[in-house]
């Protein structure tokens, strides 16, 4: 089965996450697949605007935490993984013409750094957003520290990433962090209703002005993306000498109980 489908209406693609029993967990072959949808949906001429959303109970609960846990320790994988992660977050981006995230429930780590690729997010009203990278000694390298920023401004994304809080849909709506808030049933209604207002316009003047306000927000844009990735593999390194040092004090403790239990006997 795909793990990302994709549904035509009209001038309207909408690109789905499609893995509901994990609760649409990224892993590679979503984020591959999921590349591949936004380069079709960007190549063709009669889609004018594109909709990102998750199939299931939830949006997206972020990276596949299982998959990661496998690459621990291979440090030639992070710069790969990270790349088919970020190539969905820019390509969202990139694209001549608005892309729309639209949340339930659940947004956090890469999928909220994937959903700041997009244009414009509207959320339900009991969505949770967040960053917790650096609760497990990590820091967003998706383009999180990047983009983040731009969208809610330095103070504000210093607190959300520092501290690795997550917020309610309200809160994010107050900080600018998604566009619009709507009741969970409404939702789908009230996405329909802001992509209408941005097909009324010319769909050529409103993907050119995308490109443009972009570029006056994010000017150094792939100098500070790769600076998350060289920061993300210095943190990995430490938590890895962190561990390493940790396992030696054990062996070490271990070691001088025997001798003390040695010459006690």
């Amino acid at each position: 089965m795909s793990m990302v489908v994709t549904e035509d209406r009209g001038p309207v693609r909408h690109v789905v996450l499609n893995r509901p029993e994990k609760r649409n967990a990224m892993n590679q072959q979503l984020l591959g697949e999921l590349g591949d949808a936004l380069r079709r949906a960007a190549a063709d001429s009669a889609v004018h605007c594109v909709v990102l959303r998750g199939e299931g109970r939830v949006f997206s609960a972020g990276v596949d935490l299982v998959e990661l846990a496998e690459f621990a320790g291979q440090a030639g994988l992070l710069r790969p993984f990270r790349k088919i992660f970020l190539d969905c977050a820019n390509l969202c981006e990139e694209m001549a013409k608005p892309v729309v995230c639209q949340i339930h429930r659940t947004c956090v780590g890469g999928a909220l750094e994937v959903a700041l690729g997009c244009d414009l997010r509207i959320a339900s009203s009991d969505a949770q957003l967040g960053l917790p990278e650096v609760k497990f000694g990590l820091i967003p390298d998706v383009g999180g520290s990047t983009r983040l920023p731009a969208v809610v401004g330095l103070g504000r994304a210093k607190e959300l990433i520092m501290t690795a809080r997550t917020i309610d849909a309200a809160e994010a709506e107050r900080i600018g962090l998604v566009n619009r808030v709507v009741a969970p049933e409404e939702l789908e209604q009230a996405t329909g209703a802001l992509v209408d207002e941005l097909l009324s316009n010319s769909h050529v003047a409103v993907g050119r002005a995308k490109r443009v306000i972009d570029a006056s927000a994010r000017p150094a844009l792939a100098q500070t993306l790769e600076m998350e990735i060289a920061v993300q593999e210095y943190c990995v390194a430490a938590a890895r000498e962190s561990a390493r040092e940790a396992a030696d004090a054990e062996a070490a403790d271990a070691e001088a109980a025997q001798a003390e239990e040695a010459l006690a006997g």
